[in-house]
């Protein structure tokens, strides 16, 4: 699924996001969904969104 596309993402989602402080080295960061921070539609870097663990990042992929 896109992680683009926010009817795509919802809580409880495995996901693996990208946090601002790594988008330069581009390290990838899992876990579980617990809330959405995009309140558009979509995003063409990825929704932005916060895990159970408060890391905040945009969504680059969601695992099945």
């Amino acid at each position: 699924m896109d992680g683009t596309i926010r009817a795509n993402i919802k809580p409880g989602l495995v996901v693996v996001i990208v946090k601002k402080e790594d988008q330069k080295t581009g390290k990838m960061t899992q876990g579980i969904v617990r809330d959405i921070l995009t309140n558009a539609s979509m995003h063409p870097r990825g929704i932005k969104v916060r895990l159970d663990t408060g890391e905040v990042g945009r969504v680059q992929a969601i695992q099945q």
